[in-house]
Formats: C-alpha cells, sequence, structure tokens
C-alpha cells in the first residue's frame, strides 16, 4: 500500500499557481475571465464530431454570468450622474441579476429593491436578502413581464428611485463586447466556430455576437429559447421552468441581426443534460446551463461541424436550484 505521506505520486506542481500578483481594490473588480472548460466525459459519452466548450460563468465573484451585467448598469448610471450616492434602485428581476446588482449596491451603499415572479428559487431570494436587497413578489403566471410592470410603477411612486432596465440598458451589451467577447476569441486564439447562449435580456449574445461576427463572418451565433415559450420563433409565451431565460417578450437590447439560428430546449432535457454533466464532469450548473449544452452538443454532432469548436456559455452553478425540479428525486 502506497505511503499516505508519500507526494510522489502525483504530479503535484500541475496545480502550481504563482497567484494573481495583486490586490484587489474591491470585490467588483474581480468580475470577469472566467475559464474555457473542455467536457471529455460527454464527449466520449456522445461522440459529437466537433468540440464542445463550457465557459464557466459562475467563476465570477457572486456566481452567475450577470455579475459583469449587475456592474456594468450600475457604473454607467454613476457616470451619467443618473444615480448618486446614496440613491435608491428598483430593478425587475429573474434572480441572477438581482444578485449581481445587490452584490454591487452592498459594496457601494446603494438601497436596493428588487421585483421578481414567485416562481424563482428559494436560494436566489435568501442570496438577495442577505445582501441587503428589499423583495417584491408578483404572481408567476405573469412572468418577467409582470415583474418588469410592477417595478415601472414602485418607481413611479418612489422620488429619486432609478431602474436600470436591464431589458434595455445598453451597459448591458457593451460589457459582454469588451469582456466575455474577448475572452472566448483570446482563449481560443480566434479558433471558434459557433457560440451557443441562452436568451433572457438578450446582453451576452448580442454583446459577444457584435464581436466575433464582425472578426469572423463565418461563426455562428445560436440562441437557446424554451420549448414551452418559443417566443424567438415566433410562438407565444408560456409559463417553463429553465429561469434565468424566456422572458416572454423580446427585449429591445437583444439584437437579432447577430442571429443565426434558434433552438428550443423542453425543461426536461434542460434537467436532464444539467444532471449528466454534474455526474459525469464534476460540474453542477444551472438549469440554463444544461439548456445551453443540450443545444451545444445537438450542434456538434451536426456533420457540418464536424472538426469545428463550439462554446456554450454556463450561467449559473447548480446552488442556485436546490428547491427546484433539478434537485427532485435526488
Amino acid at each position: 500500500m502506497a505511503d499516505a505521506a508519500d507526494t510522489t505520486a502525483y504530479d503535484a506542481a500541475r496545480y502550481k499557481r504563482a497567484g494573481r500578483g495583486k490586490i484587489y481594490d474591491s470585490i467588483i473588480d474581480t468580475i470577469g475571465d472566467t475559464p474555457l472548460v473542455a467536457l471529455p466525459n460527454l464527449t466520449k459519452a456522445l461522440k459529437p464530431k466537433g468540440t464542445v466548450l463550457a465557459k464557466l460563468e459562475f467563476f465570477n465573484p457572486i456566481g452567475s454570468v450577470k455579475d459583469r451585467i449587475g456592474v456594468a448598469m450600475i457604473e454607467s448610471l454613476e457616470a451619467r450622474g443618473i444615480l448618486k450616492p446614496g440613491g435608491a434602485i428598483i430593478e425587475p428581476t429573474s434572480g441572477n441579476t438581482g444578485i449581481a446588482l445587490a452584490f454591487v449596491a452592498a459594496s457601494k451603499g446603494y438601497k436596493l429593491t428588487l421585483v421578481m415572479p414567485e416562481s424563482m428559487s428559494i436560494e436566489r431570494r435568501k442570496m438577495l436578502l442577505i445582501l441587503g436587497a428589499k423583495l417584491e413578489l408578483t404572481p408567476a403566471e405573469r412572468g418577467m413581464a409582470g415583474a418588469v410592470a410592477r417595478a415601472k410603477e414602485l418607481v413611479d411612486a418612489t422620488p429619486g428611485a432609478v431602474m436600470p432596465q436591464q431589458f434595455d440598458n445598453a451597459a448591458n451589451p457593451l460589457i459582454h463586447r469588451v469582456s466575455t467577447a474577448e475572452e472566448i476569441w483570446n482563449d481560443t486564439a480566434g479558433a471558434v466556430d459557433a457560440v451557443i447562449s441562452g436568451v433572457g435580456t438578450g446582453g451576452t449574445i448580442t454583446g459577444v455576437g457584435q464581436v466575433l461576427k464582425a472578426r469572423k463572418p463565418s461563426l455562428k451565433m445560436i440562441a437557446v429559447e424554451p420549448e414551452a415559450s418559443p417566443i424567438l420563433s415566433g410562438g407565444k409565451p408560456g409559463p417553463h421552468k429553465i429561469q434565468g431565460i424566456g422572458a416572454g417578450f423580446v427585449p429591445s437590447i437583444l439584437d437579432r441581426g447577430v442571429i443565426d439560428e434558434i433552438i428550443q430546449v423542453s425543461n426536461d432535457d434542460s434537467f436532464a443534460m444539467a444532471r449528466r454533466v454534474a455526474r459525469e464532469e464534476g460540474i453542477p450548473v444551472g438549469i440554463s446551463s444544461g439548456a445551453a449544452l443540450t443545444a451545444a452538443f445537438d450542434v456538434a454532432c451536426r456533420d457540418d461541424f464536424a472538426g469545428k469548436t463550439v462554446v456554450a456559455i454556463i450561467p449559473s452553478f447548480a446552488e442556485r436550484y436546490l428547491s427546484t425540479a433539478l434537485f427532485d428525486g435526488l
């Protein structure tokens, strides 16, 4: 039996790190530079003709892709003189954007009220509360449209309050143009052929697509939406269980011109893939991440993607969904 003290049994040097070489002024400054990771076990099992890579956005400081737009929208309001020190922010959110706004607001000393559908997970609500935000819940059947309407009512009734309006705010896609897109391009050395992104606000797919398609016109931007609420495909809005995408309307900041294809994914397929990537790769991801990976492997299995690289945006970690159907039966 090997000696437990024997440190020569594995290559410890593989994990040697020099550190970041700096001390950050604030947690806000740690946003971005999320890793792009291969999925060798799923690749072996599913045998795609192309390569699927996962961009793990839960490596952002508060655990989701929305950390990027949280800081971007607030600092844009500050720069334009709209948001004053000690001011009040009100925003409709499906959860992760609210958490991002909450940690930035806490860091900067702003009051924050968030309006969200009551269907959003209890984990998200508690995270918001511990970060000091106030919550107002709207009927689940009204979806994000109901939350948006209620948030506007609150802004009108609150003197001096501002609403970042993630679905309409140009700072949303801008942060993805200057950060997410550049990270994907640099980490693949330009060898990316498709990007798969769920569409919630539309900021990620818009910002990433505008930059990458300008540099590589052959690159495909593929949008993912819930099968039960196929608005982008011309269908009708409906209730679904893929939190974070499928808002039930087309956001104004969404640049449909960058979208080459729309893939609809079912609730069940999203859950199944999220569970599978956790068990087979050791990467516990959220529900919309399961939808993105379902679409990514479908695309990578096509003949026209043989030898090509497909990047899937993985918005969040599984712990945000402990009380949802993702964990049923476990």
